[in-house]
């Protein structure tokens, strides 16, 4: 297994021996507990699956490193268990469970958070941060002064029977009476009658979900191509739980109706301008994800080109615009659930990769998250970048079964014509070359896009021949997907006319569209040759045919004569 947010592995050294290190480990399980809780192999080393083989453990480990960690760490809940692996060898499993309500820390006085498979120390200008998010957890399940049998009947009798009916609730779950499946999605209290936060929001009259201090308003406005309002839609009455809210926000608004017709063949076909599935994770995200602790509306913002859906709060601690698609952060951790239940939106931590897809599928570009002081913004924009992708797009998901991630790479390059791997990893906000392997190697195995070019992160990757001409594909003639050594002869040839000139100007004069790495690798390989030369340094070096190799090409010429 690959350590990630949830998991890590440490050597049977951090606990045994005189290099033991208790405090290191505090340190991670501090993290751990701060995020998302995880567990941590205790005698596997990093670049193992399994531990050695017949290695063993100390009789009584396990309670001398619960001993030693709950000593070095404050606000953790930590087990042990002593496994046997399949080769013989054992290991400690140390599972960590998630730190609800407190701020977990290390005897020292420092604080942690798990990102991904990195224990990251939390500052003091984000310590409130964290703090804000554990409350924002608490709020879900604060008791109310109503009692659920005073709810509202109709929003309570479609709830039950919507979780009953739903694929994704339990059988154990369903066979529970009112009550105890109320409880089980803490909507009420176990030893009571009364609701919570949580279950007034979904199944209270809109009297008492007025009561709540930051009940969810949303606000929809549409803008001009001048920034002026022209419309505006506000819903601030709380008659609506959030499952009502999100469909009264799709229903009700004409603008999600309109879309863009592209040539299909013989007939047109209509490409949605923002398509359903997009906008209702978005409203999703902006009401599962936002601090109910402080007050704010949540806006839909339309313009001429785009839609951006704005958010009061930060991002939850840990998460950033740029590892979004692939950190996993609950911040109201209850709600989430029940949503997913409801199927209103997907599994955790897959919701961007859902917006990923749709969009490149309907030839768009990927949504933009915006941080703000105050604010998240997500920017979602209205044209399509590129009509012939969707007809690829198309043919791939019927054809070849792909999973999501290759899907979404497929997409990428399909939107681009070409990509080198270094552009794949900052388009999917990736760390290394490693992580882009699940990403795309599948594409190359099963034929569906090819490299080309130099090795590692300078190589192109585009959409294989053979499937754009399967589908149709009738995208223009570019010199983006050129080889490198018609690249290098494209060099000399502008160099012999006007050399010596910059790189710049050679990619001017060649074609704009040829990637400037793809021109500077190629002149680099002409200047090792001993073919070119350079003259000054840094960005305004220059290049020139070297002499003796236009000398010798002149010769050769003569002799062809």
């Amino acid at each position: 297994m690959i350590e990630n947010q949830l998991y890590d592995k440490k050597s049977i050294r951090s606990v045994v021996g005189s290099r033991a290190d208790f405090k290191e480990l505090a340190k991670d399980c501090v993290a751990f507990a701060n995020a998302q809780g995880g567990s941590i192999d205790i005698g596997i080393e990093d670049n193992s699956k399994e531990p050695p083989q017949n290695q063993k453990f100390p009789n009584g480990i396990e309670t001398v490193i619960q001993n030693k960690l709950t000593s070095l760490a404050s606000g953790i809940s930590i087990s042990t268990e002593r496994i046997i692996a399949p080769n013989g060898g054992e290991f400690i499993k140390l599972s960590i469970a998630r730190s609800v309500s407190n701020v977990a820390m290390t005897s020292s006085g420092k604080t942690y958070i798990r990102i991904g498979d990195q224990s990251r120390p939390v500052g003091s200008e984000d310590f409130s941060r964290l703090a804000a998010d554990k409350g924002a957890l608490n709020w879900e399940t604060t008791l109310t002064p109503f009692s659920w049998q005073n709810a509202d009947s109709d929003k309570l009798r479609n709830l039950l029977s919507e979780l009953r009916e739903s694929d994704r609730v339990s059988a154990f779950a369903k066979e529970k009476s009112d009550k105890e499946l109320l409880d089980f999605y803490n909507l009420t209290d176990s030893e009571s009658d009364s609701m919570t936060n949580l279950g007034v929001l979904f199944i209270g009259k809109q009297t008492q979900r007025s009561k709540l201090l930051c009940a969810p308003v949303i606000q929809c406005i549409k803008y001009d191509q001048y920034g002026e309002k022209v419309n505006k839609w506000l819903w601030d009455e709380n008659r609506f739980n959030p499952k009502e809210l999100i469909n009264e926000v799709w229903t009700k608004i004409p603008e999600w109706a309109e879309g863009t017709e592209i040539a299909d063949g013989m007939f047109r076909r209509n490409i949605p301008a923002y398509p359903e599935p997009v906008v209702r994770e978005l409203l999703c995200n902006a009401l599962v994800h936002r601090q109910y602790t402080i007050r704010g509306d949540i806006f839909i913002n339309i313009y001429p080109d785009y839609i951006e859906v704005v958010n009061p709060g930060t991002l939850p601690l840990g998460v950033t615009e740029s590892n979004i698609l692939h950190t996993t952060k609950k911040r109201n951790e209850h709600m989430a659930n029940l949503f997913y239940a409801l199927h209103l939106m997907e599994r955790e931590g897959s919701g961007y990769d859902m917006m990923y897809e749709t969009l490149l599928a309907n030839g768009k570009n990927v949504p933009k998250v915006i941080e703000g002081e105050d604010s998240v913004k997500v920017v979602v924009e209205r044209r399509v970048i590129n009509p012939e992708c969707i007809k690829v797009m198309q043919l791939a998901s019927t054809n070849f079964h792909i999973k999501q991630k290759p899907q979404i790479c497929l997409g990428l390059l399909a939107l681009h014509e070409s990509l080198t791997a270094s552009s794949l990893i900052k388009l999917l906000y990736l760390k290394d070359a490693d992580m882009l392997r699940p990403w795309l190697h599948p594409l190359l195995a099963s034929g569906l896009a090819i490299a080309s070019g130099a090795k590692a992160k300078a190589k192109e990757y585009r959409v294989a021949s053979e499937l754009l001409k399967d589908s149709g594909y009738r995208g223009r003639t570019t010199l983006k997907r050129i080889e490198g050594y018609r690249v290098k002869e494209l060099i000399l040839e502008d160099l012999k006319i006007y050399g010596p000139c910059s790189l710049k100007d050679v990619q001017e004069r060649i074609g704009a569209e040829i990637s400037m790495r793809k021109i500077q690798f190629q002149a680099k390989k002409l200047v090792d040759e001993g073919v070119l030369n350079t003259i000054g340094e840094k960005r305004w070096t220059k290049y020139e045919l070297c002499h003796s190799s236009h000398k010798n090409k002149k010769d050769a010429s003569k002799a062809d004569a």
